[in-house]
């Protein structure tokens, strides 16, 4: 983002250019130190718009703890606690605990002027795909990032109810690795198919989906796959190359491993479209997909929303300077 603002007053203009802007970072704070909470730390260190200033969970001993001590990053086993701590101010958090945990935490976040990415299926914040829309962000203090499967079909969905007109229903199927499904995601498999649901609803337009999420428990390092399938009599399959060759393009911005496995396919019922995700392998493993796109996709969020913040503090910082230079002269 280029943070350039100009200001008149009078016969004068003063010009906030790009060299006269010190590198800066929005504070980020994570909660849950699993997988999930680690693996989202080791993305933000590689963030020019994020400072993760608080890893927080309960077990100062877990491996997630200790990965972030080797960081140097300040770390809490006081949890939800640490954040009332004023030394520990943030201006994000990644709540990646569980649903239950942030239909208490949310209200605090709240509280405390915090923006929120909501790891979990708790159904509390705005639902958002980075590839179709980061307007959510502009209005709202809590952003869901709905759930893997979620994140991998919906922007394929989104092209489908664009281009054809008469979708009797979308099914959508995932496969993962029992190795990258925690106990968290099946003790609320309900509100992932709700959450996934609740997302096609809302970038589709459309009422009717069928959602199911797979477990391969014999190959264990199998990358994620998601077939969407659309009922309709739509025939002309080529009207659908570039759309889907776009939105691949925006979700391989911020997912490098998201991929369109082949061509449309139509059968006498409908048109099915394969893809697959492979993870970057920061602290999850490649074939973790699922997980990955997840992280990736509240990154994208969080760096948005960061740069947003940080414009929107510069432009303020000339208005003064604009108003004092005004008041001597």
């Amino acid at each position: 983002m280029q943070f350039i603002k100009q200001f008149f007053g009078g016969n004068k203009s003063y010009f906030l250019t790009s060299s006269e802007i010190k590198p800066q970072r929005l504070r980020v704070g994570i909660l849950g130190t699993g997988k999930i909470g680690t693996d989202l730390l080791i993305k933000v260190q590689r963030s020019k718009v994020l400072e993760c200033v608080l890893f927080a969970g309960r077990n100062l001993e877990s491996s997630g703890m200790q990965t972030a001590a080797t960081l140097g990053v300040k770390v809490s086993d006081k949890g939800i606690e640490a954040f009332r701590d004023k030394a520990n101010q943030c201006d994000i958090v990644f709540d990646a605990t569980s649903a239950a945990n942030h239909l208490e935490h949310a209200p605090l976040f709240d509280t405390l002027g915090i923006f929120a990415i909501d790891m979990t299926p708790s159904q509390i914040g705005e639902c958002c795909v980075p590839a179709i829309s980061l307007d959510e962000i502009a209005n709202n203090n809590n952003i869901s990032m709905i759930s893997c499967g979620g994140q991998s079909s919906i922007p394929i969905a989104h092209v489908l109810s664009k281009v054809i007109s008469n979708i009797e229903q979308i099914e959508v199927r995932s496969i993962v690795s029992a190795n990258s499904v925690g106990p968290g995601t099946l003790a609320n498999i309900d509100e992932y198919y709700h959450n996934t649901t609740g997302g096609l609803k809302k970038y589709t337009g459309l009422e009717n989906f069928l959602v199911d999420l797979q477990v391969d428990e014999i190959n264990l390092e199998t990358r994620m796959y998601t077939s969407i399938y659309a009922h309709t009599d739509f025939t002309d399959l080529a009207a659908l190359t570039q759309p889907l060759l776009d939105i691949v393009q925006k979700l391989q911005a911020y997912v490098p491993g998201y991929k369109l496995e082949a061509e449309p396919v139509r059968d006498d019922k409908g048109i099915r479209i394969e893809i697959s995700v492979e993870g970057l392998g920061d602290y999850l493993p490649r074939y973790a997909g699922n997980l990955d796109i997840i992280n990736c996709a509240a990154i994208a969020v969080a760096e948005e929303y960061a740069q947003s913040q940080l414009y929107a503090r510069e432009v303020n910082k000339s208005e003064q300077r604009w108003t004092e230079t005004s008041l001597s002269n």
